[in-house]
C-alpha cells in the first residue's frame, strides 16, 4: 500500500518540534501555529476555546492534507493581547477544564463503585 505507517500519525519525528509559531507579516497581531501529529479533535476544541477569549478577533484551523498529520491554527488578536498569549491562555484553560472533568468523573466512579459494593 501507499499509505504511511500508522505510527507516523502519532510520533513526532526527531528534530521536529510539536508546536511551531510563525508571525503574519501582513496582518497586525496575527500568527499561525503548526501543531504536529494532531487532527480535528485538538483543532476544533482549541478553536472553540480561543473564541471564548474576548481579545481574539479570529481563530480557525485547517488540516493541510489528509496524509499530513498536522494542523494549522490561525489566530488574530486585538492590540491588548498577542496570538502567543491567546494560544497559551487557551491551552491553560483547557488543561484546567480537563482536570475538572477528570476529577468529577473519578468522584462519580467512586460513588458508583461504593453503591455497587453495598448491594452485595
Amino acid at each position: 500500500m501507499n499509505a504511511p505507517d500508522r505510527y507516523e500519525r502519532f510520533v513526532v519525528p526527531e528534530g521536529v518540534s510539536k508546536v511551531s509559531y510563525e508571525r503574519d507579516t501582513k496582518i497586525i497581531n496575527a500568527a499561525t501555529f503548526t501543531v504536529e501529529r494532531e487532527d480535528h479533535t485538538i483543532g476544533n476544541i482549541l478553536r472553540m476555546q480561543l473564541h471564548r477569549d474576548e481579545n481574539v478577533l479570529f481563530a480557525g484551523y485547517k488540516l493541510p492534507h489528509p496524509l499530513q498529520y498536522k494542523i494549522l491554527i490561525r489566530i488574530q488578536t486585538t492590540s491588548q493581547s498577542s496570538p502567543m498569549q491567546a494560544y497559551n491562555q487557551a491551552i491553560n484553560d483547557l488543561d484546567k477544564e480537563l482536570d475538572h472533568l477528570k476529577n468529577a468523573f473519578e468522584v462519580e466512579l467512586a460513588r458508583h463503585n461504593a453503591s455497587q459494593q453495598r448491594e452485595f
